[in-house]
């Protein structure tokens, strides 16, 4: 009996219901097609927008009035004559909470004002990357006083004054992060920290600032996580200053802060005994003696990192005695990582559910065996270039850590199609890399594949021995497949990208050098995989035009693309820039059967929404001023190769 008839008839609550428990935006897209009422329910409970082109914007405001998150981020043209049609929709705008406007170009200050304004009651924001956000685009945002969350990563051109406007209008922000805005000094975070009182997460990381912001910030009352990477002008007394405030600092990430000492992290530690998350990669040599004994205090640690320095048997052991709830370490490229060492580690942390031991590469199977006895709740585990690693290894991971999302094999030489074929029990992998592992072939994968149902990202990068019978067998076992890499797997031919379009979720595959791959290969794969976002073929010099025509036609979707190499011509090149309405980022270095006339016309078709693109360097001088200063004023990142 059809059971889509009895479905249409439940209460449209019902059927609300059940649209926000599908996992996947496929799944949501079959819902809504299934019939008319289907489709009416996601019409009005649909919460989230994102938006490819800025014609569409007022139409599908107006289709779907309940939106809460509009995503504007692949909608580079947007401009203030398509903001300016928002105004008579209010009755649609007024419930938007979150707006992410990442890489945007085409708005000026009063365009993003009136953006602002029509969401009235936006609490949360993303400007990251926005190549021209400036001053006046962050006088334009305060405007969102019940802004609560601000993401400006890379705003370049925002000084103390822009941060100083928005900490006055937005009082009431409770997370802000400020990455790479190279334009903030200490000036701007103290007044910061006397507006925004209400702060719980800062992001200050790659700031030019001194120890002295950490004194502001130390009179953060209610500031509970503060991610401070690579400031390379703080130094210990600056971390004196946090261990004498913040009361309710919970997580602190101090990594790569290269004048900070074990001394400094002593400050840290000693001063918040509470602290759930401490991550201190690449500051030390090795950690004192004294620091660690201090780690006894912190009895509620659930995460903490140490990747880089010189760890011991007793220094783990330390760990594992007094840190009995973590969840997560992170020991990536510490020396002196023995067997001895994840013994004495694993023997007191056995709810540890994330573990980074990459290029640990002293580490045999008797570590493994220590790990899967006794975290037999293990979600993450990476051992890239463990070197030394067997097939016992994954055995020992097939039969004890059955909820293992991800794993990193990656140059893990001892890998081969037995061990695969022992961890296909870990039915639950979500992510597996295997790049570099030479020893193993379609068999392995196949074992792989006929288990593994749940793998959304795979890595076979070099595996020379993995072909087209390995990608059948993918294609049929791994529907759910979203990020592939394939490069320089030089087996792989036209039959292998048959195969790969049957993978409809695919969103991001790299296939580098892949010289057995013709126009044909590319063609089949465009029509089948039309959800592809980013594809790199840089190399694959045997594609001709016909497969650049249907990548144009059918992947509407692509935002990435690597031509480097290619032997694609003008009318190809041009076909694909016209076509790709969402591209932002476009690799066209090498591409020796295109001519400067060729560039050009590509260039102008695209120059709207290209936000980065990779050139030979001679065009620098080739090119029309013109198109590079239109580039240039669009936000357009160039990068000369």
């Amino acid at each position: 009996m059809n059971s889509l008839p009895v479905l249409s008839h439940l209460p449209s609550d019902i059927l609300a219901i059940i649209l926000s428990k599908l996992p996947s935006s496929s799944d949501t897209k079959s819902f809504r097609l299934a019939c008319k009422s289907f489709h009416g329910v996601d019409l009005v409970h649909r919460r989230s927008l994102r938006v490819l082109r800025p014609e569409f914007l007022t139409t599908l405001l107006t289709k779907f009035p309940h939106i809460h998150t509009l995503d504007l981020s692949v909608c580079p043209p947007l401009d203030d004559v398509a903001v300016s049609a928002l105004v008579e929709l209010t009755e649609s705008t007024r419930g938007v909470k979150r707006l992410i406007m990442s890489r945007l170009a085409g708005l000026s200050p009063s365009g993003l004002e009136g953006l602002v304004r029509v969401c009235g009651g936006l609490e949360v924001a993303d400007v990251s990357y926005w190549c021209g956000f400036g001053d006046r685009m962050a006088f334009a945002l305060s405007c969102a006083e019940g802004l609560r969350e601000l993401r400006m990563d890379k705003c370049l051109g925002v000084s103390d004054v822009g941060l100083a406007k928005i900490a006055v209008g937005c009082g009431k922000l409770e997370k802000l992060s400020l990455k790479w805005c190279l334009e903030i000094s200490d000036l701007g975070i103290e007044l910061l920290s006397k507006k925004c009182v209400h702060l719980k997460f800062l992001d200050i990381s790659y700031l030019k600032v001194t120890s002295e912001s950490l004194r502001f910030i130390g009179n953060m009352q209610k500031l509970e996580e503060l991610a401070m990477v690579g400031l390379k002008l703080v130094d210990d007394i600056g971390l004196h200053f946090l261990g004498k405030g913040c009361p309710s600092l919970k997580a602190i990430d101090v990594s790569r802060c290269i004048n900070v000492s074990s001394s400094g992290l002593f400050s840290i530690i000693r001063g918040h005994h509470s602290l759930l998350q401490l991550n201190a990669g690449y500051n030390f040599f090795e950690i004192s003696t004294t620091v660690l004994h201090w780690f006894k205090d912190l009895k509620n640690l659930k995460t903490i990192r140490l990747d880089g320095a010189r760890v011991s048997d007793s220094s783990l052991q330390i760990i594992s005695t007094n840190c009995r709830f973590l969840a997560e370490i992170g020991l990536s490229k510490c020396r002196c990582v023995t067997d001895e060492c994840i013994v004495q580690l694993v023997s007191g942390c056995v709810t540890l559910k994330i573990l980074d031991l990459t290029c640990c590469n002293a580490l045999t199977d008797l570590a493994i065996a220590a790990i899967t006895d006794s975290c037999r709740n293990l979600l993450c585990l990476k051992l890239e270039s463990c070197s030394l690693l067997t097939e016992k290894s994954l055995d020992s991971l097939g039969l004890r850590c059955l909820l293992l999302e991800e794993l990193d094999l990656t140059d893990c030489s001892g890998v081969n199609d037995k061990g695969l074929n022992y961890l296909s029990n870990c039915s639950e992998l979500v992510c597996l890399k295997l790049g570099l592992c030479t020893n193993i072939s379609d068999k392995g994968l196949s074992y792989i594949a006929s288990n593994c149902s749940k793998i959304l990202e795979l890595d076979l990068y070099r595996c020379l021995g993995i072909g087209d019978d390995g990608l059948a067998a993918l294609s049929s076992g791994c529907k759910k497949l979203k990020k592939l890499n394939l490069s320089y797997c030089t087996e792989v031919t036209d039959l292998g990208m048959k195969s790969l379009s049957r993978l409809e979720e695919l969103s991001d595959l790299e296939m580098r050098s892949l010289s057995n791959i013709t126009g044909a290969g590319l063609s089949v794969l465009a029509a089948g995989c039309e959800r592809l976002s980013e594809l790199d073929l840089k190399h694959c010099e045997n594609i001709t035009d016909l497969g650049f025509w249907d990548l144009a036609y059918y992947s509407r979707n692509l935002r990435q693309i690597n031509l480097c190499n290619c032997a694609i011509s003008d009318v190809g090149l041009c076909m694909l820039m016209v076509n790709l309405t969402c591209l932002q980022d476009a690799k066209l270095v090498s591409l020796k059967n295109v001519s400067v006339n060729g560039f050009e016309l590509a260039l102008r078709a695209c120059c709207m929404r290209l936000k980065k693109v990779k050139l030979l360097g001679c065009l620098k001088f080739q090119l029309s001023s013109q198109i590079l200063e239109y580039l240039w004023a669009r936000g357009c990142r160039i990068r000369w190769d």
